[in-house]
């Protein structure tokens, strides 16, 4: 048997099926979700109706929006404070543990996984957009996602991968960026 990297195991001890054009769907340990977002995602799957799969593999947390000197005036852009609002009633509607404002757990993303113990070695970690960067560190395989990914993994605890020209672990919004690069854009 070849070698493999940590990477390559944790990715290979996920894929729970191979498609077409080395596509994979990878199995997702954990999501973390925040409050910019998670609302379309919530959405989709309201309008869908679909229900959580695991709603104990999901943690939420307020991120974006939290001020950041005092609480005592709460939220005071309106925008933020929607957001944040409408996070703490999707995680009452789903069922979903939420770090709200005024838990003594709550934190950024980046930080709340690792110092709550929900990543841990060998899990798959995934979040909207870049907020997994610090989660590698702990020997798990964390990737950031877009929204559409995210009411995905909310529905089936899967993401799909495909192939493409940076090598076999890259993700759609890899060769988006990659595209988009090459354009200069």
């Amino acid at each position: 048997m070849k070698p493999q990297t940590l990477l390559e195991k944790l990715w290979q001890r996920h894929v729970v099926r191979e498609g077409d054009a080395g596509s994979e769907l990878l199995y997702i340990d954990r999501l973390l979700v925040y409050e910019v977002t998670s609302p379309r995602a919530f959405e989709g799957m309201r309008l869908s109706g679909r229900r959580l799969w695991r709603p104990q593999s999901v943690l939420a947390t307020c991120d974006h929006n939290v001020p950041t000197t005092s609480r005592a005036l709460g939220i005071t852009d309106p925008l933020a404070r929607l957001q944040v609002e409408t996070l703490s009633q999707n995680c009452a509607d789903f069922k979903i543990t939420e770090f709200g404002l005024d838990d003594r757990r709550q934190g950024i993303v980046h930080v709340i996984g690792p110092e709550q113990g929900a990543t841990l070695p060998g899990m798959t970690v995934v979040c909207g957009d870049s907020h997994t960067s610090t989660h590698g560190a702990f020997a798990a395989l964390a990737l950031g996602v877009g929204t559409s990914d995210v009411e995905h993994v909310l529905a089936t605890n899967a993401c799909s991968s495909i192939e493409c020209n940076r090598g076999p672990f890259c993700r759609c919004n890899d060769t988006v960026r990659s595209q988009c690069n090459s354009l200069r854009l």
